[in-house]
């Protein structure tokens, strides 16, 4: 079995694992209702897409 010969430092252990991080999501504003939403998606809000109405989204009261 393999065994390594020397402890490896903090260093280099940590440099190896420096993208096992968590990514934030990629997030613009739609060009319709100015709201935060996520690329390449129907927005949540208005429920448009490039331009184009895709779901129609019902008014909460």
């Amino acid at each position: 079995m393999a065994v390594p010969k020397k402890k490896t430092s903090r260093a280099r252990r940590d440099t190896r694992r420096s993208h096992d991080r968590a990514k934030m999501p990629n997030v613009v504003m739609c060009p319709q209702c100015h709201e935060p939403t996520l690329t390449h998606r129907v927005c949540s809000k208005c429920g448009t897409y490039k331009g184009k109405t895709i779901v129609e989204v019902e008014e909460m009261e």
